[in-house]
């Protein structure tokens, strides 16, 4: 009973039940000077970090309960661009191999460390939409390449979806990756037919979707059947779209001989960095006799496209008709909704309300000022939405589950993780968390969108995407694997190196004498106070049996952040 009224006391304390005084566009309580958007408690602070960052520290609460929401959102917006092929570049410079270790290596550094985190989550968000994968062996190689790929989410995660939809359709990685490169023109003699995955792909998973939808992300049907939003002679016009593109700066004599188009012979050539196959970073180049031109091509046809019927007609030049090609795409009124929901499914919530959807996608329909597609605007408003900013009851199917990796991340900014040389050598998280960074197995990243388990959440049509990679093994090796990043790689353990990450127990020891302090400090820290009472009075019953002693306290960290972290409840953020 002790234990609970303190839980209830603490609880009432930080929930705000005191007198409260406006002055302006500032709010005073219990000695604190907040903004009046919030946040108005700790638990308010973590719980929008742990949606807008890789995971909540102290520091970082106390620091957004004294700007605020809108400061800190802008302050993000306006920080530098923490890039990522630069350090592989570096790396290389220095003369050590540079492979897809080195680029999950960044990724781990960048999302532990960098200032810009909203930026580098919206990134992530991004990467798990605009997919490529180093398990795919046309890209594997090429590790720089596909760092500056990433760099295009990270430079765009706050631009327009219109420019990024062009910078990644015509990024050689992408090209490679959905055979977009040296797609060709028709050619019945040879029995040549234009490749059709980028076109497919573009549509269902980058902007459309398979089906129409209502501007709050609710599906179209007529006779009680969703109605498609396109079919195959669309997909076969822009196949032919995406015909003619190849390497940049690629010598042609004649307007392009065959042997230029396919072997480009001597490479490309004239660029400052040759070593790092620099013909990669660029965007390719059209060539107009590979391109498809002598035929009118069906594209996407809705209501208010410039195209009528959505027909693009015929004689058009390899850009003309990419620009054309992506405008139309852009321009559907499927995208904001699709756009807007993965976003939200993806920081916020796997079952976003459809007003929650359209609230979003309205935005990105209109900034505000007359732009579609703001990223920018797009995340601010589905960060700073009610439903984003309102705990969801347990009655209300809100939250989701959490990624593997933004466990691992969530641990290292809670706890300081890092290792002495400051680099963050995490090369293959995959092994246990069943994820690295640009790793999925297919184009549908690690998990469908709308994947929903058998059992009670599909009988009642809700989608948790995150479970589809929550097997019985992954269970285990998250656990296991967290558990061995708190149990032995902390600081001063025996038998470390300089190259080991490590978490930094000592702020934590301070306060273990007091298993409720501590247990409150996680609670807060990894749940954002969602813990219930049950869960709480549990662990701290727990940690008393623990000896009061340097290493008993040591152990009751320990147990308390494995504990929580192997939780079902910390599983699934609220």
């Amino acid at each position: 009973m002790k234990i609970s009224f303190l839980r209830v006391a603490l609880s009432l304390i930080l929930l705000g039940q005191l007198p409260q005084v406006w002055a302006g566009d500032h709010v005073f309580d219990a000695g604190f000077e907040h903004r009046a958007e919030g946040p108005y408690t700790d638990a308010d602070a973590a719980r929008f970090l742990t949606q807008a960052t890789f995971g909540p520290s102290l520091e970082e609460i106390s620091r957004l309960r004294d700007i605020g929401y809108n400061a800190w959102l802008s302050e993000q917006a306006s920080l530098p661009a923490s890039r990522h092929r630069p350090y592989l570049e570096a790396v290389a410079t220095s003369g050590e191999d540079v492979y897809q270790n080195i680029r999950q290596e960044i990724w781990w550094q960048h999302g532990i460390t960098a200032p810009d985190q909203l930026r580098q989550r919206v990134a992530f968000a991004l990467s798990e939409l605009l997919v490529i994968s180093d398990q795919n062996g046309a890209i594997e190689g090429y590790p720089v390449a596909m760092a500056n790929y990433y760099d295009l989410l990270v430079d765009g995660a706050f631009g327009n979806y219109r420019t990024l939809l062009e910078q990644v359709t015509l990024s050689p990685v992408m090209g490679h990756y959905l055979s977009m490169f040296k797609n060709r023109k028709p050619d019945t003699d040879l029995n040549i037919r234009p490749d059709e995955n980028y076109a497919r792909e573009i549509m269902q998973l980058f902007s459309v979707g398979l089906v129409r939808l209502n501007p709050d992300g609710t599906v179209q049907t007529s006779g009680g059947q969703p109605i498609p939003a396109y079919d195959q002679d669309t997909i076969r016009g822009f196949a032919h779209v995406f015909t003619g593109w190849n390497w940049a700066n690629c010598p042609r004599t004649d307007g392009g001989q065959w042997w230029e188009w396919e072997y480009c012979p001597s490479g490309p050539v004239d660029w400052p960095n040759p070593g790092w196959d620099a013909w990669w970073m660029v965007p390719m180049e059209p060539w107009e006799s590979y391109h498809a031109s002598e035929e009118s091509k069906q594209l996407l046809a809705y209501s208010g496209s410039t195209l009528p019927g959505g027909v693009l007609p015929a004689g058009g030049t390899a850009d003309s008709d990419l620009q054309a090609a992506l405008n139309n795409i852009f321009n559907h009124p499927n995208v904001a909704p699709f756009i807007a929901r993965h976003l939200i499914k993806r920081m916020v919530t796997s079952n976003p309300s459809p007003a929650y959807v359209g609230r979003v996608a309205a935005v990105f329909s209109n900034n505000g000022m007359g732009v579609r597609g703001d990223l920018g605007a797009t995340v601010r408003a589905l960060l700073m939405d009610t439903e984003a900013r309102t705990l969801p009851s347990l009655a209300s199917n809100g939250g989701k589950m959490r990624e593997p990796l933004l466990k691992l991340s969530h641990l290292w900014r809670a706890l300081d993780g890092r290792a002495d040389d400051g680099r963050y050598r995490e090369w293959y998280s995959d092994y246990y968390l069943a994820q690295a960074a640009l790793r999925s197995p297919t184009v549908f990243n690690f998990f469908l969108p709308d994947y929903s388990p058998p059992g009670e959440l599909s009988s009642l049509g809700l989608s948790a995407p995150e479970f589809q990679i929550t097997t019985d093994t992954s269970i285990a090796s998250v656990s296991n694997g967290l558990g061995y990043k708190i149990f032995y790689d902390w600081r001063g353990h025996n038998g470390q190196t300089s190259e080991d990450i490590v978490v930094d127990l000592g702020t934590e020891l301070a306060i273990a004498a007091d298993p409720v302090q501590l247990v409150d400090r996680y609670d807060l820290l990894f749940m954002s106070r969602t813990m219930s009472d049950f869960m709480f009075d549990t662990l701290v019953t727990h940690l008393q049996t623990l000896p009061n002693t340097s290493t008993g306290r040591r152990q009751r960290v320990q147990d308390a952040v494995w504990l929580i972290q192997s939780s079902p409840e910390y599983a699934i953020e609220r």
